[in-house]
């Protein structure tokens, strides 16, 4: 069967940086840098970027385009014979299929609130009845489950068409609609009467209050931030590096892909900060900034009801983007693995993510009582086992894969990273790579645990 290929070089620009921009951008990176120093927390930030999330992105990628193959088969085809180094890449599978069991979930959330917007179901309602309708949203199984189910139906319907027909064309449409409303919220935020307030907050560094925190914390968060943010670990990436061309490097389409992911970051931050300030509203970190807060906000801005459904649609683009990559991850495993046609793949994932999804859905109401890993409920354990495990774990392995002499090797993955036109990585890198940089990670992982 031959390789699929991306038909352009901004189609997988945005396919990847599609799967990089999630909801994490939005109801995390504006409260963590407030919370840090503004300014402070940004310019530490963009250091981790560059010398953590770049060069880990650049190894996912490069393991994808020298095989041509998902990550079992990718590893399997890279590795030195006798080793083990392909059972990642089982892990890296499971990893997706658990991000998916309630990604999909709070990505029908967020079109739940979309249409509510659209409805008026939020017209007239005063701060404490905006407050009860996420708890009521949550307590209704059928509405959770019909919302989930929609957006797993419908991602894989768009993954059945293929690569170019379905996932980057419908990606291309997706991210452009992004970009232009949040251009378009940034610019109805910022002109609110106090916005500036807020814009200072956020962006203007601070001294103080990244003293009160801590230097050592603010750097902390910010290494963590840059790390999450990119999903890497779980092969989420190293799919879309398989499907690519051997035009450009892969250290300067991982600036483009980080690029998008911290734009879109940033100028959450520049809706979300202006707005609370201009109407006095603290905000917070996490589902009630989205789902409490933000409304709230809204609702008492002229024309709340429109800039409210361009949000949650803003935001239903941001988290679908995650899903369907997430989606065509699955589906490539299954085809490369076990030999399936692209129609059976989709039918086996489908039906298993739906059910699969239930749990979560069900974790809000139906099984409340349950508690799971450290007495968290359903979702917060399956985000604990991909995000603090999964995710930190994955980028060790493909590092050392990449670096060591007992896996691929830093001679040969420079080889790849650097070919084709563009930003190259330095040879002199290697021992920062091989020495440093997993220390770095380790940091991140025992920090999460």
């Amino acid at each position: 069967m031959n390789r699929e290929n991306f038909k352009s070089r901004i189609g997988f620009i945005l396919v990847s940086a599609g799967c990089a921009i999630g909801i994490g951008n939005v109801w995390k990176f504006p409260y963590v840098a407030g919370a840090n120093g503004g300014g402070i927390f940004v310019l530490f930030y963009l250091l981790f970027l560059a010398i953590v999330g770049v060069p880990v992105l650049t190894m996912e990628l490069a393991v994808g385009r020298a095989s041509r193959k998902s990550a079992v088969l990718g590893y399997k085809t890279l590795e030195p014979k006798g080793s083990k180094w392909h059972i990642h890449g089982w892990f890296a599978f499971a990893g997706c299929v658990t991000l998916m069991m309630y990604y999909t979930t709070v990505s029908g959330w967020m079109t739940a609130y979309f249409v509510k917007f659209l409805n008026g179901s939020f017209d007239g309602l005063s701060s404490n009845q905006v407050d009860a309708v996420f708890g009521r949203m949550l307590a209704n199984p059928k509405e959770m489950g019909f919302f989930m189910a929609l957006t797993v139906l419908l991602g894989f319907l768009i993954c059945s068409r293929g690569l170019q027909r379905g996932l980057e064309q419908m990606t291309k449409v997706m991210m452009g609609g992004l970009l232009c409303l949040i251009l378009a919220l940034v610019v109805r935020s910022v002109l609110l009467p106090g916005a500036q307030e807020g814009v200072i907050f956020y962006l203007i560094p601070d001294l103080g209050r990244a003293m009160e925190q801590g230097l050592g914390s603010v750097m902390t968060a910010a290494m963590n931030q840059a790390f999450f943010t990119l999903s890497l670990g779980v092969g989420a990436m190293e799919i879309f590096g398989s499907y690519m061309g051997k035009e450009k490097t892969l250290a300067g389409e991982a600036v483009w892909i980080c690029t998008l992911d911290t734009l879109v970051a940033l100028m959450s931050g520049l809706i979300i900060f202006p707005a609370c300030f201009s109407f006095g509203v603290e905000p917070d970190a996490g589902p009630s900034l989205i789902f409490i807060t933000l409304p709230r906000v809204f609702l008492n801005m002229t024309g709340g009801r429109f800039w409210g459904a361009l949000f949650f649609l803003f935001m239903t683009f941001a988290s679908f983007s995650t899903v369907i990559a997430v989606f065509e991850n699955l589906l490539s495993n299954c085809m490369d693995n076990f030999g399936w046609s692209r129609s059976k793949s989709v039918l086996v994932c489908c039906s298993f993510i739906l059910i699969a999804s239930i749990p979560c859905v069900l974790g809000y109401n139906l099984w409340s009582d349950l508690h799971l890993i450290g007495g968290r409920d359903v979702l917060d354990s399956e985000d604990y086992l991909v995000s603090n495990l999964l995710l930190p774990l994955g980028s060790l392995v493909f590092l050392l894969f990449c670096v060591s002499k007992w896996g691929w090797g830093f001679d040969n993955y420079l080889a790849e990273v650097n070919e084709g036109k563009g930003l190259k990585i330095s040879p002199l890198w290697k021992n920062y790579f091989r020495f440093v940089l997993p220390i770095l990670i380790l940091l991140i992982l025992v920090q999460g645990l």
